[in-house]
């Protein structure tokens, strides 16, 4: 199942394709092969690792004289290929042309295409041209006949066809979006992501690079990640999904700023953190959560999520054995609630690390992609050089949770509702109302003059404060496989490689 290139194996679940390869006069006057009447080839493309995670496409091509031997290992490594089952054959492919810097079409056509073309991978390709285009499309298509569908452009581009993927199949099953305790159906055809983005938090967190050629090579060999969802809610009304951030206070405060400053490009994101630090609100409400008690890990553990992740694994089958023995009614029990009322600079709910150049540790270092649970961070409210150390953290190997004003639990649900939202809206449901209670009013009138900042949902700005979120173990696919251990760079791979020979 290897394929001997000089001094290295590669698996031939990492090998590309194989080809006949056809030779002019010079490459026949090469050394030896001078002497060959009629010398027969083929050429073996594969996945080459590098540094960091990398991924690139490398060949290598094997030389002999007899005819019917070269056609048999060429038929011999093509049937191998055949045998594995979860690579896509056809793919639908949307390309957002106006996201990040505006490369998504050239990237696809230069990098990706080229390379879909090699691995004999057909692609149904629909440029974008408005908001929710590939959302509305996957509700239109025949989704059946694709093995996958592959996004190029940020994360906002993700995000819509997770939309319309995740809302598709709920509709073909005939369950309403709307009712927030309703099991959601998985989505088995797997989602793609070229990045192309201002933002590619979610191809870096589950591939380990933003690398439009390394994501190109990980949907050709049919890799296959699951990845939780959480579903937003408020008053019985869906609102949106998240895989990555539900940031309230500081983040959601960053995202609105920096709306307005669009014409400032990616460098408005610095600037509305800064004057967003500076203003340094807090925001007074209560945070009601359901513990994961299935969950093997906890968010201080060392444990990172890493490609065939144990915790995840054994966090699922947890998971579905509670189910069986209870079914969804003990999930609503009132007891399993945990209720915490203050002033908050950020509450951060994360469905994944959120690692990104920048932080490469992530929000929360110890998040796990497929465990069916969210880390709820909460950050009371303390001075401003505190809340800068909290800050600083995200950029170093320190523990950014051992501070006495941040809380982090490992949660499958929580509610959240301001303290505005709660005095102000009279439909406050009945569990609502029980759960709450009153908030105490010892703080001056002057805190007040922002009472309520916006929910930050994968970048995109939620209207309502009051919401209720539920995590969905597992709920779709990538084509991706975690963060490998320790990918070493090419020299070192090529070193063991060696030795392993002698």
């Amino acid at each position: 199942s290897c394929v001997h290139t000089e001094n290295c194996f590669v698996p031939t679940s990492e090998i590309i394709a194989v080809e006949e390869t056809e030779f002019n006069k010079k490459q026949r006057n090469i050394g030896k092969w001078q002497k060959m009447a009629k010398p027969h080839a083929f050429t073996v493309y594969y996945v080459k690792k590098s540094r960091n995670h990398r991924w690139r496409c490398s060949d290598v091509t094997f030389w002999c004289v007899d005819e019917h031997l070269c056609n048999q290992w060429i038929q011999a490594l093509k049937e191998s290929l055949e045998m594995q089952k979860s690579r896509p054959k056809h793919l639908l492919v949307y390309i957002n042309p106006y996201g990040g810097k505006r490369q998504g079409k050239r990237i696809y056509e230069q990098k990706v295409a080229p390379l879909f073309s090699l691995a004999s991978i057909s692609a149904d390709v629909v440029i974008t041209e408005h908001a929710n285009h590939a959302k509305d499309n996957l509700f239109e298509v025949n989704i059946n006949k694709y093995d996958g569908v592959v996004c190029v452009g940020g994360d906002g581009t993700f995000s819509e066809v997770m939309h319309g993927l995740i809302g598709r199949m709920q509709k073909d099953s005939g369950i309403d979006q709307n009712n927030p305790k309703a099991p959601l159906v998985q989505c088995n055809i797997r989602i793609g992501i070229i990045p192309a983005g201002s933002t590619d938090c979610i191809c870096y967190s589950t591939v380990g690079i933003s690398d439009p050629v390394t994501s190109a090579l990980h949907i050709i060999v049919g890799d296959c990640q699951p990845l939780d969802v959480s579903s937003v809610h408020h008053n019985n009304t869906f609102l949106k999904y998240s895989v990555s951030l539900l940031g309230y206070g500081f983040y959601g405060d960053i995202l609105k700023d920096s709306e307005k400053k669009r014409w400032m490009g990616p460098i408005r994101y610095d600037y509305s953190g800064f004057k967003t630090f500076l203003s340094h609100h807090y925001y007074e409400g209560t945070i009601s959560f359901q513990p994961a008690k299935h969950t093997l890990g906890s968010p201080r553990d060392k444990d990172s999520c890493r490609a065939g992740c144990y915790i995840c694994k054994e966090s699922e089958r947890q998971l579905e054995e509670q189910h069986k023995e209870c079914g969804l009614k003990r999930e609503e029990d009132e007891d399993e609630w945990k209720v915490i009322k203050g002033k908050f600079l950020a509450i951060n709910a994360v469905n994944m690390s959120c690692a990104c150049p920048r932080s490469p540790r992530g929000l929360s270092p110890a998040a796990h992609l497929a465990d069916g649970s969210a880390d709820l961070i909460l950050v009371r409210k303390c001075s401003r050089f505190d809340f800068l150390r909290y800050l600083v953290r995200h950029t170093n190997q320190d523990d950014q949770f051992d501070f006495s004003f941040v809380d982090v639990y490992r949660v499958k649900r929580f509610q959240f509702t301001s303290k505005l939202s709660e005095d102000n809206e009279s439909n406050v449901t009945d569990i609502g109302k029980k759960r709450f209670g009153q908030f105490c009013r010892d703080h001056p009138a002057c805190c007040c003059h922002i009472a309520n900042s916006t929910w930050n949902c994968d970048g995109e700005t939620l209207d309502n404060s009051a919401i209720e979120v539920r995590v969905h173990c597992q709920l779709m696919k990538l084509f991706a496989r975690g963060i490998e251990e320790n990918c070493k760079d090419e020299a070192a791979d090529s070193q063991s490689s060696i030795e392993q020979l002698l």
